[in-house]
Formats: C-alpha cells, sequence, structure tokens
C-alpha cells in the first residue's frame, strides 16, 4: 500500500466522503462453494469471456446512517479513495455493507488496511466478528474475503429469481476473531 494512504474514520465533517462514486470491476469467474460434512469448501469457474459490473452509486445519508454504521475511509490526503460501511447487527456478527476502492488504488492492499480497521471497529463495539455477503459471480470479491480470513457461512439460491440477475447466488462470509 502506497505510504501515504490513511486508515481513518469519517466523521460528519467528512460526510459527503461515504457517497465516493462506484466503479467498474471485472467479472473473470465464479466460486462455486459446497457443503459436506458440516464444511464449506469451494472450487473456482472461470469465464471464458470476462464482462465490466459497476454498481448503481448510492446516496447513503450520513446523517439517517450514522446511528447504525460506523464509515471507515481510506485517505490519499484529503481524497477519500476507499470506503468500508459496518453497520450494527442484532447478533454477534457487525456487518460489512459496503466495501470499494478507487480503480487506480486497486491490487495495492488500500481494501485489506480498510478490513483491518473494520475488525479493530467491530471489535472495540463487542461483536464476535465480521459477516458479509458476496456475488457469486464476482470471484475477486469472494477471494480477497477468504484471503483476508473469511470462511463461507452459507450461500442464498434464491435472492435474484425473477430478476435480471438471475444466475446469481450470494454466498455469505464470516471472521470469526
Amino acid at each position: 500500500m502506497p505510504s501515504n494512504i490513511e486508515i481513518r474514520i469519517i466523521d460528519k465533517e467528512h460526510s459527503e466522503d461515504i457517497n465516493t462514486p462506484n466503479e467498474p470491476f471485472e467479472l473473470f469467474g465464479r466460486m462455486i462453494p459446497s457443503y459436506s460434512n458440516e464444511k464449506w469448501s469451494y472450487t473456482a469457474e472461470y469465464f471464458s469471456d470476462t464482462k465490466q459490473m459497476c454498481f448503481p452509486d448510492e446516496n447513503y445519508s450520513y446523517d439517517v446512517m450514522s446511528g447504525d454504521c460506523v464509515f471507515i475511509g481510506a485517505y490519499d490526503g484529503e481524497k477519500c479513495i476507499g470506503l468500508a460501511i459496518m453497520q450494527k447487527h442484532y447478533f454477534k456478527y457487525m456487518y460489512l455493507y459496503d466495501l470499494e476502492v478507487n480503480c487506480e488504488y486497486r491490487g495495492k492492499g488500500v481494501a485489506s488496511k480498510l478490513m483491518e480497521k473494520a475488525r479493530q471497529t467491530a471489535y472495540e463495539y463487542g461483536y464476535n466478528g465480521i459477516f458479509t455477503v458476496g456475488q457469486d459471480n464476482n470471484l475477486r470479491a469472494c477471494l480477497f474475503y477468504i484471503k483476508n480470513g473469511f470462511k463461507i457461512g452459507g450461500l442464498n439460491t434464491k435472492v435474484y429469481q425473477g430478476t435480471p440477475q438471475e444466475d446469481k447466488k450470494d454466498i455469505y462470509f464470516y471472521l470469526d476473531f
């Protein structure tokens, strides 16, 4: 990670930083989880043709969300180049609601540094771990979670039925402290 990147909690004064624009990412494969003998495992399927995908920009409201969320920013000087949103949850895992890094900073360790701060934040709030959801066709994100200590804990095969994305599934990832 470039040495000038700082990871910090986003306060009200910098609340506009929670609406960093989403940028495209490559879909190059799919994670295929399986569950046997009370254990999850996975294989990876690589696509012959890659595609670009970009999530729609959010319209997050700091004032509305700050009671239930902690916003973590990655900064290059005063420019917010990465975001993690941690949402308080009713059970003992804090929810990683969003994680994004600007294109030009990807692959440089910024997301892992955001995850370190997310772990620290969840621990300080008294949680036993973190959970998040990744789309199975976003192999890069799924492998990122595995690389950062998360384990597969569930699979939702129904969530996209009846939508233009019905070939996707959601994988639930859990990180225990």
